[in-house]
């Protein structure tokens, strides 16, 4: 009985594909046709394919795929396809830009240092860290985009500013926002490695591939004091914990699962969010 099985298949899937030829031959045919417009007898075909003998027919032929732009007395205007281009590329540098260039950076290693002192591991979780950073960082950098979209994006769209007017104004606030919280010495480092000059005053003389990583580093310094100043109390909570657990003499048992309860219970005490949150915005002011 098992040694048939195979040809019993192959005969039942060659039955299933005479049904299905069979069906699809006696099926009537429905007669498809273009509707009618204009005249019948002129040909829809404008250039057939294979006709294109110089690179202006293929143009032509490729006509739909293009790209225009409309210039009038030197204000150019973009096609839709070329403003969703642009539009996607700036969807794709915004990540790079708000770490770089905002506060993103100092206000989540602040975030991250302090659940890592409470020592509650994944609470709050990832994600809630990421929100409330991207929250505080459009919060403090409001004023910032709303100087770019008056002094840039505006006059741009009213064609007042050509392309590279338009970068220069739209680069001109952020580097305004990142100067001052950029460390001098961090200039200079960058201002030596690049092998240029800098009268250590000067906002104009400082290349943005010189103040975007100087400020970089600027903010994970000040993020890495700041997250040592929040280590602090806790450290001392770790410390008295062991400290009696020894003199009790248990000490196979953790410190950390006595302190923990003590750790949150003073940060909820003393309104520790608010306190963190409130002089890390501040820092920026």
């Amino acid at each position: 009985m098992r040694r048939y099985r195979p040809t019993i298949n192959l005969m039942m899937r060659i039955i299933c594909l005479l049904v299905t030829v069979g069906i699809l031959c006696i099926h009537e045919t429905v007669p498809v046709k273009a509707a009618e417009t204009g005249q019948t007898e002129t040909s829809t075909v404008f250039h057939p394919a294979g006709t294109a003998q110089t690179p202006d027919e293929l143009d032509d032929i490729n006509s739909v795929n293009s790209i225009t732009l409309t210039v009038n007395d030197d204000n150019g205007q973009l096609n839709g396809a070329l403003q969703i281009l642009l539009t996607l590329t700036l969807i794709m540098l915004a990540p790079m830009i708000i770490i770089m260039m905002t506060s993103f950076t100092r206000i989540i290693i602040v975030l991250h240092f302090t659940r890592s002192a409470l020592n509650t591991q994944t609470a709050p979780p990832n994600q809630i860290l990421i929100g409330l950073a991207l929250i505080l960082t459009f919060f403090i950098m409001e004023p910032t985009i709303n100087e770019i979209y008056e002094t840039a994006y505006v006059p741009y769209q009213e064609g007042q500013l050509e392309q590279e007017e338009f970068l220069d104004a739209a680069i001109k606030p952020l580097r305004e926002f990142m100067y001052p919280q950029t460390q001098v010495k961090d200039v200079e480092l960058f201002m030596d490695i690049a092998g240029k000059t800098w009268d250590g005053q000067t906002l104009e003389e400082i290349p943005n591939s010189v103040l975007i990583p100087s400020f970089m580093i600027s903010e994970l310094r000040l993020a890495f004091w700041i997250g040592f100043m929040i280590y602090i109390p806790f450290i001392v909570i770790d410390m008295v914990v062991a400290s009696t657990l020894m003199s009790m003499g248990m000490m196979m048992l953790p410190p950390t699962t006595i302190s923990m309860p003590f750790k949150i219970l003073l940060f909820v005490l003393a309104d520790g969010w608010a306190l963190v949150i409130g002089e890390l915005v501040e820092t920026f002011y």
